[in-house]
């Protein structure tokens, strides 16, 4: 973890309640070694002026050759709605990079022997995460498919993105006005009964609401491994208070320290 002040580069809305904020990180040699060392899934936690608790924002992505951090936020309460008013050129307070992130190792799910698809679910503003998730698995050879999910059509972003990386980008909305009708789930469940998909072997990765990631797991067959990442309220950020605490098949974890990401299998619902 570092205490690093980083410099707004850019800060925009992108969809309905939602914005883009680029940050450039110091050029010191700590800084810059701390940027190589960012996993997908890691958040960072950020001090607003006069507001006493940090708020933890996703890491969308990250460029270690620019020097820059992309975060994706959305504007539910005081302290984002001044994160959205923030100008270019002003600066930020950051803890960083924080979190458990995804293991791109486990369930194989770029392997030699046998080829794995990495299905990955992002659920409104658990869609960032999947972007730098989804560049580091093509890096490794994975072809990943990617399910997004939205109320409607006023709320969806980075589509584009995603297709322009070249990956099978599939959009559902709650109301229909945009992809298929219907939850991340009515998807998945399409797409892994296509005669095309049954002999795939998957793995799951995905970021969302609690009731989108419980759906997924009750929805989806039990033997495909998958990695879930949570959204909480936290305190710290850092697992020194306790406050993000949930009860797993082994025991207590919290949220900041040993989330936000944790095996499918040791969730308990």
């Amino acid at each position: 973890m570092r205490n690093s002040k980083v410099t707004i580069q850019s800060n925009q809305r992108i969809a309905a309640g939602m914005y883009e904020m680029v940050l450039q990180i110091p050029k010191t040699a700590e800084d810059e070694r701390t940027l190589q060392q960012v996993r997908a899934g890691q958040f960072i936690n950020i001090r607003i002026e006069g507001l006493y608790l940090r708020r933890p924002i996703s890491i969308c992505d990250w460029d270690a050759e620019e020097g820059t951090i992309t975060i994706v936020y959305q504007t539910v309460g005081h302290g984002t709605e001044i994160m959205s008013q923030i100008q270019s050129g002003e600066q930020l307070d950051i803890l960083w990079p924080l979190g458990n992130g995804y293991d791109l190792t486990k369930g194989n799910p770029c392997g030699k022997e046998t080829e794995v698809t990495p299905l990955l679910f992002g659920g409104g503003a658990g869609v960032p995460p999947m972007v730098g998730l989804c560049r580091r698995l093509m890096q490794t050879g994975a072809k990943p498919v990617v399910i997004l999910g939205f109320r409607s059509a006023e709320n969806l972003y980075y589509k584009d993105l995603f297709e322009e990386m070249g990956v099978r980008t599939i959009i559902t909305t709650e109301d229909g006005s945009m992809g298929i009708k219907g939850f991340v789930t009515d998807a998945a469940s399409a797409l892994l009964s296509d005669a095309d998909s049954v002999e795939y072997k998957w793995n799951i990765f995905a970021c969302g609401p609690e009731p989108m990631l419980r759906a997924i797991d009750q929805t989806l067959p039990e033997d495909i491994p998958g990695q879930l990442s949570f959204e909480e309220r936290m305190g710290c950020g850092f697992g020194a208070c306790m406050g993000c605490s949930c009860e797993t098949k082994y025991g207590s974890k919290r949220i900041c320290k040993d989330g936000p990401v944790l095996e499918r299998s040791e969730v308990i619902w």
